[in-house]
């Protein structure tokens, strides 16, 4: 069975330490995160020197780093060998010789960022059945405002709904860029309120709280041409911090989520909040849109957006400039 990243950090709090601990997934934050705190907590900095060994999975190999993992540790109840880059490791399935019979006296931590690993082949089930083995998943972006939320509670920190929306359609689904500026906004934060708001978040990020991602996918879904017109000139300006793949992205999962309130019986407020993985104040947004945009004008909005998404990587496309395709494709969704 996988482990959770909650359990292993509450783990290592009590100095409970696993012989081995793999680490994997597509999202690298929480791997990070937990190999930074082997690395620094585990020994004591007395007993790092001899005791401490880093191998890079390009640099080395299986039968080196299980004849690593075998040796005991000098004056030190634990030897620590991590693994970086692991993902890199030819023959990774070797390593069962030694997962099947680990040193107790060492902790080998592998960070294998960026891959899963195929859990049917025998090195996965046999680390699942250990309990060394964990998997840090990519989070949807629908799943990004409630981390955020998350993250800032665990702090003493609120944001409102609007700021948390608009830091996820600027930042994306990367946590450790999203942790990195959440902890820039927490400082600056005043102590008798420490609020996140769009006004704090555009003085310190830079993200403006009219134009974005955020407020395009409002303009467009209650059909505001001026408003729409307005932040496709922003983005014009700005095309490195407003990227067209990562709008015509947002506005895809805007409409489908429209089409979804349409099919959908039970249009209660928190009924169509679970169904379309929303926060329950963003429902009204698809509901309006859903009052402008039938099914059938729906579906052709959603075929527009799989064409100028196939536009802005170059096909059936004659050199047109990233804003002059935004400006066609939202002028074409909204007529």
């Amino acid at each position: 069975m996988a482990i959770t990243y909650e359990e292993i950090m509450s783990d290592l709090g009590k100095r409970i330490f696993k012989p081995i601990y793999f680490l994997a997934g597509e999202e690298p934050y929480y791997i990070d995160l937990i190999v930074d705190y082997i690395e620094q907590n585990v020994l004591e900095e007395s007993e790092k020197a001899f005791n401490q060994i880093i191998l890079y999975g390009e640099e080395t190999t299986i039968t080196n780093v299980i004849e690593v993992a075998r040796r005991f540790p000098m004056m030190a109840r634990h030897q620590v060998v991590i693994v970086k880059e692991a993902q890199s490791l030819k023959k990774l399935d070797e390593l069962i010789k030694y997962v099947e019979h680990p040193l107790e006296s060492t902790i080998l931590v592998l960070s294998h960022k960026y891959k899963s690993l195929d859990k049917r082949l025998s090195l996965g089930k046999t680390l699942q059945k250990m309990g060394c083995y964990f998997e840090s998943a990519k989070l949807r972006d629908y799943q990004v405002p409630a981390w955020i939320d998350k993250y800032l509670s665990a702090r003493g920190v609120k944001a409102s709904q609007e700021s948390s929306a608009m830091l996820t359609s600027f930042l994306g689904t990367d946590l450790g860029k999203i942790a990195n500026e959440l902890d820039k906004l927490i400082i600056s934060l005043p102590k008798e309120n420490p609020v996140i708001t769009p006004e704090l978040i555009e003085s310190n990020i830079g993200i403006s709280k009219d134009f974005n991602n955020f407020e395009l996918q409002k303009a467009v879904g209650e059909k505001n041409a001026y408003k729409a017109n307005l932040i496709i000139r922003y983005f014009n300006e700005n095309p490195k911090a407003n990227p067209l793949t990562l709008t015509i992205g947002m506005l895809f999962s805007f409409f489908s989520k429209v089409l979804l309130y349409h099919y959908t019986k039970d249009k209660s407020n928190n009924n169509m909040a679970s169904v379309l993985k929303v926060n329950p104040y963003f429902v009204k947004d698809y509901a309006s849109a859903a009052s402008k945009y039938n099914i059938a004008k729906t579906v052709r909005a959603i075929r527009l957006l799989r064409q100028f998404d196939l536009k802005s990587k170059g096909f059936d496309n004659a050199g047109t400039e990233d804003g002059d395709l935004l400006r066609e494709l939202v002028f074409k969704i909204m007529r």
